[in-house]
C-alpha cells in the first residue's frame, strides 16, 4: 500500500539507494510512476505492506516500510532489490554499490569510489565539516536526523 513518505513514522525501516548519477527530468517521472506501481503491489505473505518513498537531490531512492502493522520478509526484501536491480538497468546507473560515497560540494552533490574519497581526506579535499551522506541509516528517524551531516558525525570520519 503506497502511502506519502511524510505521514510514515519515524520508526519506519528504511533504504538508501545512491545513484551514480543524477537522474534527467523524464527518467524521475518514470521512475515514480515505477515507484508508485511496485509500492502499490509489494507485499509480504500475502500482506499488503504500508510503504512510501521520495527522491533527494535527483540521485538518491529513499524507500521506507511502516512495519508496525506487517514487517518485511526475506522474500519482500528481495523483491524490492529485484526492482531496484531492474532500475540499475533499465537507466544503465548503480543503486546498489554500497562503496562509494556521496558528498556535497557546495550545491552540487558529488559521487566517488571509497578509495578516491579516502584519497581526497589525505589530501585535505574534504574534510570533517564536508557535508556527506550516511547512507548506513536504518529508520526515517534516523534518516531525518542523521542522513545528510557533516562527515565528522558519520562513519566517513574514520577518514578525515
Amino acid at each position: 500500500m503506497l502511502v506519502a513518505f511524510n505521514t510514515l513514522p519515524d520508526s519506519s525501516r528504511l533504504w538508501v539507494y545512491q545513484a551514480s548519477r543524477s537522474f534527467t527530468e523524464n527518467e524521475l517521472h518514470e521512475i515514480r510512476q515505477e515507484l508508485d506501481a511496485f509500492i502499490e503491489e509489494w507485499t509480504t505473505h500475502g500482506s499488503d505492506l504500508k510503504a512510501g518513498y521520495e527522491i533527494r537531490y535527483n540521485r538518491f531512492i529513499i524507500l521506507a516500510l511502516d512495519q508496525t502493522q506487517t514487517s518485511a520478509s526475506g522474500c519482500s526484501i528481495d523483491a524490492s532489490v529485484h526492482f531496484i536491480q531492474q532500475l540499475e538497468k533499465k537507466y544503465n546507473v548503480e543503486l546498489l554499490d554500497k562503496m562509494n560515497v556521496s558528498y556535497k560540494q557546495g550545491e552540487y552533490v558529488a559521487y566517488k569510489p571509497l578509495n578516491d574519497f579516502k584519497k581526497m581526506a589525505k589530501q585535505k579535499a574534504v574534510s570533517k565539516n564536508t557535508i556527506v551522506f550516511n547512507n548506513l541509516v536504518t529508520n526515517k528517524g534516523e534518516y531525518l536526523e542523521h542522513w545528510e551531516v557533516p562527515a565528522s558525525e558519520s562513519w566517513h570520519g574514520r577518514f578525515m
